[in-house]
């Protein structure tokens, strides 16, 4: 009788756990479905904008999971003058260091005078950035450079680094994202290995001038406190990835569900750091709080921030989807350890 009822209760238990998986599948598949529209995907001492020793615009990285040269790039149709692009230089960059510039970028240099050029200065850089980086990592020399084409509605974002040791991907796409930027095709660069943290500034000011469509100060300023936090949690972590999907997770998150009180983003922060198996120190949990009310200010749209960067938030549906099933496991194994124990 005893054994019989065991088994009962175990036939039960997988029948329950049949059901739920039939019941969420179809809304997984209905949650991936909704999110289709993205077209595809020597050494030297000096650092961007600095001479000083340890700052992140060197050659490279202390941390080796940050080294973003080896990424795959996501432009992959080419950027010609026909198709009226922007061209963002550091002001500061020598002849040679220009025409390096300009290779990397696909532009011959002798057919520069037909582009839409636009010069970001070191005063630029320390205007924007000085309130996250240290005026000594801004240095005194601009020198990112960046190529940008408006592309067609639900091409979203695609990025394509060169030089660029510190900045990933995933970082310049978020922030560009919290900017407001649209559909356009992105080449970011350096005549030699460098940080990229100056190229957002570059990225926005082309955007701005080239569609016409102003990029507010406060999407700028929070777009920018956006890439260098993430770029600090990385370092924290030793993961760039993780990083980028903590904070697209969280944007989402305050966008989606209107969360804008700390207390409110500090659950959430902390709910995600557990997802997400990262453990924040206190003080960066206080940075993206403070990040994250920004975020909710901006009256950003959810179903556009999908759209911009389908890869990334297919990952965190994923996890999200993952969790579920997780929670929806342990809830059946306690039943079944309930059963068990009434049995036994």
């Amino acid at each position: 009788m005893e054994v019989t009822m065991k088994k009962r209760g175990n036939q039960i238990i997988s029948l329950l756990m049949v059901v739920m998986l039939l019941l969420l599948t179809p809304a997984q598949a209905w949650a991936a479905e909704t999110d289709e529209k993205e077209v595809a995907p020597g050494n030297s001492q000096e650092m961007e904008d600095s001479q000083a020793e340890g700052s992140k615009e060197d050659t490279g990285s202390s941390e080796e999971n940050m080294d973003a040269m080896d990424q795959q790039g996501e432009v992959t149709e080419p950027i010609t003058k026909e198709d009226k692009p922007y061209l963002a230089l550091g002001a500061n960059l020598t002849p040679d260091q220009q025409q390096t510039v300009l290779e990397l970028l696909g532009i011959n240099p002798a057919e520069l005078s037909e582009y839409d050029v636009i010069y970001i200065t070191n005063e630029e850089e320390h205007e924007y950035l000085g309130e996250y980086v240290d005026a000594g990592k801004i240095g005194t020399r601009a020198l990112s450079s960046v190529l940008i084409v408006k592309r067609d509605q639900g091409n979203g974002i695609n990025i394509t680094t060169k030089n660029i040791s510190y900045c990933t991907i995933g970082m310049y796409k978020n922030a560009l994202i919290t900017a407001g930027i649209t559909d356009a095709d992105i080449i970011v660069a350096g005549p030699f290995p460098l940080s990229g943290t100056a190229a957002l500034v570059g990225a926005m000011k082309a955007y701005s001038d080239m569609t016409g469509a102003k990029v507010s100060e406060r999407s700028m300023d929070t777009a920018l406190n956006e890439l260098v936090l993430t770029g600090d949690i990385a370092e924290a972590v030793g993961d760039s990835q993780k990083a980028e999907e903590l904070v697209a997770y969280l944007k989402q998150e305050v966008v989606e569900k209107g969360l804008n009180s700390k207390n409110e983003i500090r659950e959430a922060i902390q709910e995600a750091c557990s997802q997400f198996d990262i453990t924040l120190a206190e003080h960066e949990i206080a940075e993206l709080t403070n990040l994250l009310q920004k975020i909710g200010e901006l009256d950003l749209d959810i179903d556009s921030m999908k759209e911009q960067a389908e890869e990334l938030y297919e990952k965190i549906s994923n996890l999200d989807a993952k969790s579920i099933f997780e929670k929806v496991a342990d809830f059946f194994r306690s039943i079944l350890d309930f059963f068990t124990g009434l049995f036994s």
